[in-house]
């Protein structure tokens, strides 16, 4: 979460009712001016833009009253705090799920960027229709290169010399990938991330990954229980095939006993 003087959306207009401010979408003078007030009666650095703390803070029942301190000492306290962004992850099976499929996609939130640094064998075996034979020579440990290759004239992307498959390479705890879905992200959360593609790893790597979840239709599928037939449908929607199964099952047992 980062709102500033300049962001619009729906999150604003939220803020602004939270502030008693008119809900006019648009973060102004005004509006920074309220949330430096509000910051400084809350014990918070008053500097006027609204993090993940200082969002926390204002809707402390973002997370449908789940108590989120069950998660300390098993995800990172940066993670916890940006789950209250997270508006549709509402019942402790939904959240269970989420970070579970977040965790195992991110190595336990530490990877943030798609690692394209293949070697010429690793991009023959991973990627073979895009590096036949001696090609990959000339890509391998070439990362821009390879993403601009590999994400061609796809998901919104402009052909390889645009090196737009480089500029959108998946960022976030659910990789956030292609031209077209950072335009959606976006929108969806009111900064223009195809300027600034480095926001999604930065500020919103959980909320990108919600945006997936909302965007696919993830949060219906949690909603049919604990059961593994279900963390499998999750993981196929998340992964497009079962990869990790057995981690992403333990993650999510380990998670939902924490929240239930």
């Amino acid at each position: 979460m980062l709102l500033k003087e300049g962001s619009t959306g729906d999150d604003v207009k939220r803020l602004q009712t939270r502030l008693g401010l008119s809900a006019d979408g648009i973060f102004g003078a005004d509006t920074e001016e309220s949330v430096k007030t509000w910051q400084a009666q809350n014990g918070l650095t008053a500097d006027g833009i609204v993090g993940d703390a200082t969002w926390a803070k204002l809707f402390p029942s973002s997370s449908a009253g789940i108590n989120l301190n069950a998660l300390k000492g098993h995800i990172p306290d940066g993670v916890i705090a940006q789950i209250p962004t997270i508006k549709t992850a509402t019942t402790p099976l939904r959240l269970a799920h989420f970070l579970a499929q977040c965790s195992h996609e991110s190595v336990e939130f530490t990877v943030i960027y798609e690692n394209l640094d293949y070697s010429a064998e690793a991009l023959m075996a991973t990627f073979p229709s895009y590096f036949p034979g001696q090609l990959s020579e000339s890509y391998a440990r070439n990362p821009a290169k390879i993403g601009a290759r590999v994400y061609a004239d796809r998901m919104g992307n402009g052909d390889e010399a645009s090196g737009d498959g480089y500029t959108f390479r998946g960022r976030g705890y659910i990789q956030l990938t292609g031209k077209s879905n950072y335009a959606s992200f976006g929108k969806f959360i009111g900064e223009d991330t195809v300027a600034n593609p480095d926001l999604v790893a930065t500020q919103y790597p959980l909320a990108s990954a919600g945006f997936f979840f909302n965007a696919n239709n993830i949060w219906t599928i949690c909603d049919g229980g604990s059961s593994d037939t279900v963390i499998t449908a999750v993981t196929k929607k998340v992964n497009g095939g079962t990869n990790g199964l057995a981690d992403r099952t333990k993650l999510f047992n380990q998670y939902y006993a924490l929240l239930s």
